[in-house]
Parts: structure tokens; C-alpha cells; sequence
């Protein structure tokens, strides 16, 4: 490290006589202290045999052993010689040249110091006044850093510009990136050159409005101000300009920093009825996308294929990438049981209403909601379409209730405080949610005794003991039926 000040720069007092001749040893040792960080008072051998310290940073935890150690034991290894050349250059006239010193403490890391020596005018003693250079090394080390955590970013900024580029270039579909504040396009891909029938360097920095023909203006206008108001737009016809072949065009808005442009896609126009038929199944797939209940799309063997944001919303997560191919029963209902008869039920009917079940989401929060579904896709790839829809329950009016007059709300059952004793509160609470949960079990399962003690978690022989107890069993009834 270079010093700050160019020694040759520096110049001494002029009367040097006048102003220090009755200077005292002690006001000379606070001096001294006070010009250094840190100074040492060695003998002719290079002996330590004195230390003051006055830098903010905490002082090394053996300083008080250098007293009587060779300066060059408390110096690493590669400063030794610059603690040699500091001895013999020391002189009566001025300080040496400056060197960093690295000094060592048990336990600790290397103290950086600037050392320069002087020659004391009795006994051959050396003065060493240095300087901490820990916080210069500290910012410097965190200047390294920094610098290398920019490189590493700025090498995965332009890896990911390179590929992203590379894949606008090689896309098939046509892409135009146009600035939305001058109308002017700043990026072609080579599909839209080829269907524009121009180069992609000819094409950039041109109007948008004068790659097409002065009858789709309004189109165009209608376009852009459609993306600018609702963020994008879908499936205009515009003509080119100078041609007889009409195009379909969509627009979707983007920023970049501070500035916003449109991402523009063209392709060949269809047949009238197929353009406005692929429009507005476009527009009805945007639709489900964006409702607030939820929306999934799975296949014969449970796997998710896609879901609508509010999917991801009810199951806590954020990006679709981690939900695709994962299974339904993961978040829906009991493992291996509702899913499954959701799914059985859609392949044998087609459809299905208001299935009660529950979901779980991935953070452990479970909501009651009711699921309604379709059967989709052909023979060879059936896929189902279910939208989850969570149940918002109205709370129950408060009403009086005298005991055993069948469900109670909370409300309904603090009134029976101190008219009932708890202990017969809690049974006949007790048996009412059991009751409730049977029948409900029942009903999901169309009256399926098997599978209904599989939803409840019981053995089918403890299922029809309940049964019993309930008055819910048929006279007939055995735990050997299905």
C-alpha cells in the first residue's frame, strides 16, 4: 500500500530549537502516543522493551508479553525483513520510509500496521511509531467482495441475457418489441422479419405503424390503447403494409427499468369463424384463469397438469413450476381416499357437484371446501377440471336451548351453563359431533358402510358398533356387508 502522503512532501518545523528545547519526557511520551496508533521503544538488539497503544480497536490480548521479545518474534513470517530493514535504516535525522507490518497475537488474526523508525539521541534506542491499518484493510477486503459478488452478478446477468436472447431469436412464433412511448419497435425476432418480408435490423427503430397498412390503423390504435388500459390485448386483424395477407395480432405490456413497451405477437390469419372461435376460447381460458376460486386441471392418475393463481393461493404456494406433476391428494382431501372417489365418480358420471371435502395447505392450515368438477379430454388422455371453491359458513343465530334438543351452536351450549353440569354437556356434545360426522361420512360416500368408516378413520366393526348406538343401523345390517 502506498502512504497517503508522499514522504518527499513532507517538511519539519523551521526552529525546531526554540519551540521543543524544554519539552519534558512526559509531554514528549503523550505526544508520542498521540501522533501514533501505536509506538514501541526498542533497544540496539531490536528488543521490545516498551508499548503504548491508543487506536480504537481493541488492543491485541498479548501486547503486555512484547515487553522483552524481539520485535521480529511478534511479527509474521514474511514481515521479518521488513522489521530488519526498519532497524537498520532507523536514524536521528527523521523517520524511515514506511512498511506494513503484520503483527501476531495467539488466537487472533494479523494486526496491520504502518511502522516507521526513528533513532533515539541516548543508548541506541529505536523508536517505531505506527499506524492501525485494520479498518483500510477491512474496507478493502469488503471492496474485494463486493467487487466479486458484481462480477459474479454481472456474469449471470449476461448468461441469462444470452440465453433469453437466443430464444426470442429462435422462437417460432413472431415477436415484436415495440416502446410504448414512441411507438417505435425496438427488437424483431426472425420469425416476424420473415413475416414481415424485411431484415430484423431494417424492421428496428421503424414506426410500428408503418409496418402495416393505413386500412388497420384503427386496429393498431385500438390495440395498444386495449394493452396500455388493461395489459394486454388478444386477437385483432391488421393487414401488412404493401401485401395482400392479413395477420392476427395480441399485445401484452411490460417495464424494463424505468420505461414500458409492448411485447406484440403476429401470426398468419386464420379462417374468419376459426380466428374469432380462437379469440374467445382465449379469452374464456383467461377468464378461468383469473376467477378467485380455484382452479385445477389433473389427469387419470391424479397428476396436477395446471391450476389458476387462486389454486395456489388456497395450497400456500407461489410458483406453478413446484405444483406441476405433483399429485391432488397431496393437498386434497385424506391421502388416498377423497381424491380417489372424487376421481372415480367424475370417470363414471362425467361431472360432479358440491363435493364436501377438505384442503390442506402446505404450511399446515386446513379449509372445508366444495369441490365441483368435469370430465375432459379424449379416450386415450381423459383429464378432469375441478374448481375449489372454500365454504364461508354463516354463523348460526343465538337462540335458547334446553337440553337434548339436538344440535347447538356455542352460543346455544354456554347458555346451558350451570342449568346442565358439564360432564353431561360434554357427553351429549360428545355424541351429537360423532353422530353429525357418521351421517356426513354416509352421505359423501353414498351410503358406502366400507369406505365411510375408511373417511373416518375407524375399522368397519367399530363403525357399525357407532351405527348401533346411534339408531343409524339397518335391522338387517352385519359388519360383514358392504
Amino acid at each position: 500500500m502506498q502512504p497517503l502522503v508522499a514522504e518527499d512532501l513532507i517538511a519539519g518545523f523551521a526552529k525546531v530549537d526554540e519551540w521543543f528545547a524544554g519539552l519534558e519526557p512526559a509531554a514528549a511520551a503523550r505526544m508520542v502516543s498521540s501522533a501514533a496508533d501505536i509506538a514501541l521503544v526498542l533497544d540496539g538488539d531490536g528488543v521490545v522493551r516498551d508499548v503504548s497503544y491508543t487506536a480504537n480497536d481493541p488492543a491485541p490480548r498479548d501486547m503486555e508479553d512484547w515487553v522483552g521479545r524481539r520485535w521480529t518474534e511478534i511479527v509474521t513470517i514474511e514481515s521479518r525483513p521488513k522489521v530488519e530493514a526498519l532497524l537498520r535504516d532507523a536514524g536521528p535525522v527523521g523517520p524511515t520510509r514506511g512498511r506494513e507490518i503484520n503483527l501476531t497475537s495467539p488466537g487472533e488474526t494479523s494486526m496491520p500496521v504502518r511502522f516507521s523508525a526513528m533513532l533515539l539521541p541516548k543508548d541506541g534506542r529505536v523508536l517505531a511509531l505506527g499506524r492501525d491499518l485494520r479498518a483500510v484493510a477491512s474496507l478493502q477486503q469488503k471492496l474485494v467482495e463486493t467487487q466479486l459478488m458484481l462480477d459474479r452478478e454481472y456474469s449471470r446477468i449476461r448468461n441469462a441475457e444470452t440465453r433469453y436472447r437466443l430464444l426470442f431469436q429462435l422462437s417460432t412464433e413472431a415477436v415484436l418489441i415495440v416502446d410504448d412511448a414512441t411507438e417505435r419497435v425496438a427488437e424483431a425476432n426472425a420469425a416476424a422479419a420473415k413475416i414481415i418480408g424485411d431484415p430484423s435490423q431494417r424492421i428496428v427503430g421503424r414506426s410500428f405503424h408503418d409496418l402495416f397498412d393505413a386500412r388497420s390503423a384503427a386496429n393498431l390504435r385500438r390495440l395498444i390503447a386495449t394493452a396500455r388500459t388493461l395489459g394486454h390485448a388478444d386477437s385483432l386483424r391488421i393487414g401488412l403494409a404493401g401485401a395482400a395477407s392479413e395477420l392476427v395480432a395480441s399485445a401484452s405490456v411490460f417495464r424494463q427499468e424505468a420505461a414500458t413497451y409492448l411485447l406484440v405477437r403476429l401470426a398468419p390469419a386464420a379462417d374468419g369463424a376459426a380466428a374469432v372461435e380462437a379469440g374467445h376460447r382465449s379469452q374464456a381460458l383467461d377468464a378461468v384463469m383469473r376467477m378467485p376460486d380455484g382452479f385445477v386441471v389433473v389427469d387419470e392418475r391424479q397428476r396436477i397438469l395446471d391450476a389458476n393463481p387462486a389454486f395456489l393461493a388456497l395450497i400456500e404456494l407461489v410458483s406453478l413450476d413446484a405444483l406441476k406433476g405433483a399429485r391432488l391428494d397431496s393437498w386434497l382431501g385424506r391421502p388416498g381416499v377423497e381424491a380417489q372417489l372424487l376421481i372415480a365418480n367424475l370417470r363414471e358420471h362425467g361431472s360432479l357437484r358440491d363435493f364436501s371435502t377438505i384442503l390442506r395447505g402446505e404450511f399446515g392450515s386446513i379449509e372445508q371446501v366444495d369441490v365441483t368438477g368435469v370430465a375432459a379430454g379424449n379416450a386415450g388422455a381423459p383429464c378432469y377440471g375441478l374448481v375449489i371453491r372454500p365454504v364461508r359458513r354463516r354463523p348460526a343465530t343465538p337462540s335458547s336451548a334446553a337440553p337434548g334438543e339436538g344440535f347447538r351452536s356455542v352460543e346455544q351450549l354456554t347458555e346451558l351453563v350451570g342449568r346442565v353440569s358439564l360432564k353431561e354437556l360434554v357427553r351429549e356434545s360428545t355424541d351429537l359431533v360423532e353422530k353429525l360426522c357418521i351421517e356426513a361420512a354416509l352421505r359423501r360416500t353414498d351410503d358406502n358402510r366400507a369406505s365411510a368408516a375408511q373417511i373416518l378413520g375407524l375399522s368397519r366393526q367399530s363403525l357399525y358398533s357407532k351405527l348401533r348406538r346411534h339408531g343409524l343401523a339397518r335391522d338387517d345390517e352385519s359388519p360383514d356387508d358392504t
